[in-house]
């Protein structure tokens, strides 16, 4: 008999030992004591303006590549620079770090990935430090990168580093794949993990540090993040604007076709009115029911973040399932349509409206685009409009989920409590991170989302920061998590081992 990976779980609790306690506690003094050299690394980072939106910052991008790459080879990795992979819109290419670290055949090996450009950022855009200049004010540390993504990298090799300084066996073979395109969309990215699909072969487990908690104070795991169906819906009458005066109240006007149709996606109690769209949405169970009963959510504090007065739903539960595992509609803007200051009494030869649908598992994009083309149709159709009716669906994207019963969960759960003292929010991301479901596509292999930063860090946004407590606490918890997966990893190889009973031969 082989037992379930789930049956062998509940075989192997945590056990703790005088040793382990007396490596995590080494371990540990040792970030403590090196926390301000840690921050000096990340300010050096951040003194790289990487950012990968404007092609004015090409070199510093390929800089901070190569300052990546440095690193690793101080830790003893192998490395690669993988060249000519990112093609831009300009011509130009951009490299993607492989390296490699240990290839003992007894442990498992875990990949990190990570990205080290940036946002764009300007100081007279409202920061109140230079964003290239990391500034620790009241335990923050504010700098463009901080929290999106360089610190939560550094942190990761600094949990290595760690190790080899005090001349520790490293628990597991490592494995980084280091990119400088995430915030421009990750061009070719998909495209190096199949051309070197051999880099991945012996990995275990592949872990994403490029989010947030929910909360300002409480560790999270986060195993599930919505998809993102986009859509245009075009109305054209002719070829040329009109004049309101002459021709108003005589024609079927484009914005007046389009707003009614964008009016009929979506009641005001925020329900989809597409005919079968929640068809495919998965079950929820009871198990995953309770999840949301701990979390730690602060409603009010996040209608204030929100700057609105009301939300959807009443309680926390409702929230969070509407923002995680229910599909929704946002509608984005109007093309074609006089946006400017005052007025223009212009009738639009043609407008463009643009939606979006989070979708979540088990939704295809297939039958999405289809009932949404179809059900548009059907409405347009019985407004008796002579106008020429175009639905698109130009970019999309499929959610991702995660079996929260895997073994690296259950290791990162445990790191968590060992470092906070706390079990971690078991969360979902309403937003779309199409980097976890492409990994989990291409290598077949089991991803996690391990954030460190808090949900105040403002990433993406003005004075972007993490706290030295977070840097600090989640490059130990980084640590940890080598050993607890380390460790669950054998009992499992082991306990799998002893309850395999071998055929005999006839």
């Amino acid at each position: 008999m082989i037992l379930s990976i789930a049956a062998l779980m509940l075989l192997f609790e945590p056990r703790v030992s005088p040793s382990s306690l007396d490596l995590e506690t080494r371990i540990f003094q040792y970030i403590d004591d090196h926390q301000n050299e840690f921050i000096e690394n990340l300010k050096d980072w951040v003194a790289v303006k990487s950012d990968s939106i404007q092609a004015a910052f090409r070199k510093e991008v390929t800089q901070m590549m190569e300052l990546a790459a440095d690193r690793l080879r101080a830790l003893g990795a192998s490395v690669m620079l993988v060249n000519q992979i990112h093609q831009l819109p300009d011509g130009q290419s951009l490299p993607v770090v492989l390296a490699e670290l240990g290839q003992d055949p007894h442990k498992p090996t875990v990949c990190f990935y990570g990205h080290v450009d940036v946002q764009p950022a300007k100081k007279e855009d409202g920061w109140k430090t230079d964003p290239y200049m990391l500034t620790e004010i009241d335990g923050n540390l504010y700098g463009r990168g901080a929290t999106d993504n360089k610190g939560p990298v550094l942190a990761w090799i600094n949990a290595v580093e760690t190790f080899r300084a005090l001349k520790l066996d490293m628990p597991v073979n490592f494995k980084f794949i280091i990119e400088g395109m995430e915030e421009a969309g990750s061009l070719g990215l998909d495209e190096v993990v199949k051309e070197k699909q051999h880099f991945f072969s012996d990995v275990d487990y592949i872990v994403i540090s490029d989010n947030l908690w929910l909360s300002k104070t409480k560790p999270a795991l986060t195993y599930g993040t919505r998809g993102n169906a986009c859509f245009f819906v075009e109305v054209e009458c002719g070829k040329k604007d009109l004049h309101s005066g002459t021709f108003g109240g005589i024609i079927h006007e484009p914005m007046t076709d389009l707003v009614a149709l964008l009016d009929s996606l979506v009641n005001m109690s925020g329900h989809i009115l597409i005919p079968g769209i929640y068809d495919d949405v998965a079950t929820l169970t009871e198990e995953e029911k309770k999840l949301y009963e701990s979390v730690e959510f602060d409603l009010e504090e996040h209608k204030t973040n929100a700057g609105v007065k009301k939300f959807l739903y009443d309680t926390k539960e409702e929230i969070l399932l509407h923002l995680w595992r229910y599909p929704c509609v946002s509608i984005h803007g109007i093309e074609g349509a006089f946006y400017e200051p005052g007025i223009k009494t212009v009738i639009p030869a043609k407008v463009i409206g643009k939606f979006s649908i989070r979708q979540v598992p088990h939704m295809a994009l297939a039958t999405v685009e289809k009932q949404v083309t179809q059900y548009l149709e059907e409405v347009f159709s019985k407004r008796n409009s002579p106008n020429k009716l175009k639905v698109s669906m130009p970019m999309s994207t499929m959610p991702w989920i995660a079996d929260i019963n895997n073994p690296m969960y259950v290791a990162a759960r445990r790191a968590i409590k060992t470092v906070f003292g706390r079990e971690p929010d078991m969360i979902r991301d309403g937003s779309t991170i199409p980097i976890a479901r492409m990994f989990q596509n291409e290598t077949r292999k089991s991803v996690m989302m391990l954030p460190i930063g808090a949900a105040d860090d403002g990433e993406h946004s003005q004075n972007e920061k993490i706290s030295r407590y977070n840097y600090i606490w989640g490059t130990k918890l980084f640590a940890a998590f080598f050993l607890e997966i380390s460790k669950l990893h054998g009992q499992l190889q082991e306990a799998s081992n002893t309850t395999s009973v071998p055929t005999e031969e006839p």
